[in-house]
């Protein structure tokens, strides 16, 4: 409970182009926002420089709530940690088999290469039937030597993964126990703390995925509360899970996969808690920033949930999480032509540095919001964001007419809304994707667009989809901030008890 001092919750939330923060006075119910520039090199100081400017200092803060894409880029730019495995003999290339999937389906050849080479995942004898016997016993030293072996080879953080661990889990806990007396830093994972679950992929991905992003969130997450502590924070700093929850930082240093749609969860969550206050049950979310556009189903006021995901191919995520539909379709969404002559929008993002052409730092390729400037529907003597006093119409005319309106033979304003009606009809069929084929009506559907570029394209959307009506946030470009000051505290656990009906426990499963 905060005092009368620290009075101040922030909600933030970091996307690809701008750093959105919602700050909200639990004492006299008044409210604040503001959008800077998210500095990709290191978010954290988008965070301090957001609330600096804001309040003056942290001395009024009494919690910050942070929803975070650190996990999410690491995973689709592999740039996590160098992760060794240590896993039963026969099974080293469960990660690299999947499930005999392909990247293309149609493909006569397919590629994938996994977070974890081959020569940094190494077995060790030991054995659990699927029934959780045990046939062969793990012998530590084996394991100590393997773990040395990794760390030589330049390992920074290791996951340790055997078969049947969800059923049996004697032979894991010793392993991870003696990887843990000689590992040097605290980036040790083990699947059956992660995953108690049956599917040995899904547990081995789920596992590997987090121990690769253990120490790249670890360091960011350090960063960040070193850095708000030194500033004169004393309040609590808690980060957004992909299931709309909230968790501390110990527990995301340890359990960094469940970030993984940390971001856009906060929305949905912000969406919910909106559509409850004026009455509305069912609601098609529509998030468009400056990098992506998320879209998720909340019906009858209950968000949809998953048990797993795929941020890319091969990068299976099995944990609850909110179901949320990504495609790159947003403001910073570089406008291109194939070569077949077709106009295309994404999913290559101009993001916030060099940001889109009429912010003239550098970008010449134009974008989703360079078309709505043309266009006038966006004022250019206003631009969000705080970094630019004025945006350059001009520039990005030109931009558009030499790399859009003269191949396609179009005019300026032809090519601009050509662009437009490209994006609309792109974000569209994401929005079809989870209401119609999922067996929703979508006219039995309100669209709550948010993020800085949703409100704009809300009235195409509407039309093209045949959903009812639409219900904008008061500050729709800062939603997503809102949702992490109204999520919870929370706590998924899932295991598999393989057992007949008849010899359960029920007593113990309670």
């Amino acid at each position: 409970m905060s005092t009368v001092t620290e009075r101040i919750v922030v909600g933030v939330d970091v996307g690809g182009t701008f750093t959105d923060m919602f700050f909200l006075d639990e004492v006299d119910g008044t409210c604040e926002v503001i959008k800077v520039p998210t500095t990709r090199e290191d978010q954290s100081r988008g965070i301090q420089q957001g609330i600096e400017r804001t309040l003056g200092g942290l001395a009024d803060v009494a919690t910050i709530v942070h929803g975070t894409t650190v996990a999410t880029n690491a995973l689709l730019e592999r740039k996590g940690a160098q992760t060794g495995l240590i896993t039963t003999r026969g099974f080293r290339d469960v990660l690299e088999m999947r499930r005999r999937d392909r990247p293309d389906t149609w493909g006569l050849w397919g590629t994938f290469t996994p977070l974890i080479p081959r020569d940094f995942r190494l077995e060790v004898d030991e054995r659990v039937l699927a029934d959780g016997t045990c046939t062969v016993s793990i012998d530590p030293d084996q394991v100590t030597q393997a773990a040395r072996k990794l760390r030589a080879q330049g390992a920074d953080s290791i996951c340790v993964f055997f078969i049947n661990a969800y059923a049996n889990d004697h032979n894991e806990r010793i392993a991870v126990e003696a990887v843990r007396a000689v590992w040097p830093n605290p980036h040790v994972t083990a699947s059956h703390e992660i995953l108690p679950e049956i599917r040995e992929f899904e547990r081995a991905s789920t596992a590997s995925l987090n121990a690769y992003l253990q120490p790249t969130i670890g360091d960011y997450l350090d960063r960040l509360e070193r850095g708000l502590r030194d500033g004169g924070l004393t309040g609590n700093i808690l980060i957004v899970q992909s299931n709309g929850g909230v968790m501390t930082i110990d527990t995301a240093c340890r359990l960094p996969v469940r970030t993984a749609l940390s971001g856009p969860a906060a929305g949905v969550i912000a969406s919910a808690h909106i559509a409850r206050s004026v009455g509305i049950d069912n609601i098609i979310t529509c998030d468009m920033g400056g990098t992506s556009f998320d879209v998720s189903v909340i019906a009858k006021g209950q968000s949809e949930m998953v048990a797993q995901t795929e941020i890319d191919f091969g990068m299976v995520i099995r944990t609850p999480m909110v179901e949320i539909t990504t495609i790159g379709a947003g403001g910073g969404s570089i406008a291109w032509i194939d070569p077949g002559g077709l106009l295309q929008v994404g999913p290559e993002s101009a993001g916030s540095d060099p940001g889109p052409v009429c912010y003239g730092q550098g970008n010449s390729h134009p974008t989703v919001t360079d078309a709505n400037l043309v266009l006038g529907r966006i004022n250019a003597q206003q631009p969000i964001g705080g970094g630019l006093t004025e945006l350059d119409v001009d520039s990005a005319g030109c931009a558009i007419q030499s790399e859009i309106g003269e191949p396609l033979a179009l005019d300026t304003m032809a090519a601009a809304e050509a662009i437009i009606r490209v994006a609309n009809a792109k974000m569209a069929g994401a929005i079809r994707l989870v209401s119609v084929e999922r067996g929703h009506d979508p006219k039995n559907f309100v669209a709550m667009p948010y993020g800085g570029s949703g409100a704009l394209h809300v009235g195409s959307l509407i039309k093209d989809v045949g959903l009812a009506s639409a219900l904008v946030p008061r500050y729709p470009g800062v939603t997503s901030a809102l949702g992490c000051i109204a999520a919870d505290m929370r706590h998924d656990r899932v295991m598999t008890i393989n057992r007949l009906l008849e010899e359960l426990d029920t007593a113990q499963l309670g």
